[in-house]
């Protein structure tokens, strides 16, 4: 029988790498962190449902010029579908370079 905690990691850890994945290929950033926070929210309704808390930190030529509003409202365009499947809540932090 297998250990439902390691397939929920698996599967958090693919869901990681899916977002790592569409933001690295959608705006080519100079840092990339994805960190899975769902641990942090055992027992909240979202995460009862399968779908994984996230906290990234990217930093990207394509964030230049704009608000910081802006930036949030062009990765959640990227991830749309991931938010509507995988992914319950992602905080965000997206810079352009210094």
């Amino acid at each position: 029988m297998s250990d439902p905690t390691a397939a929920d990691q698996d599967h958090r850890a693919l869901r990681a790498e899916r977002l790592r994945e569409r933001l690295q290929s959608r705006f080519a950033p100079s840092q990339l962190n994805v960190e899975d926070e769902s641990h942090l929210h055992a027992g909240h309704a979202g995460a009862a449902g399968g779908q994984s808390h996230f906290r990234i930190r990217i930093v990207s030529e394509a964030f230049r010029g704009m608000p910081a509003v802006a930036r949030h409202r062009l990765i959640y365009t990227v991830v749309d579908d991931l938010l509507k499947t995988d992914i319950h809540a992602l905080a965000i932090e997206a810079l352009p370079p210094d």
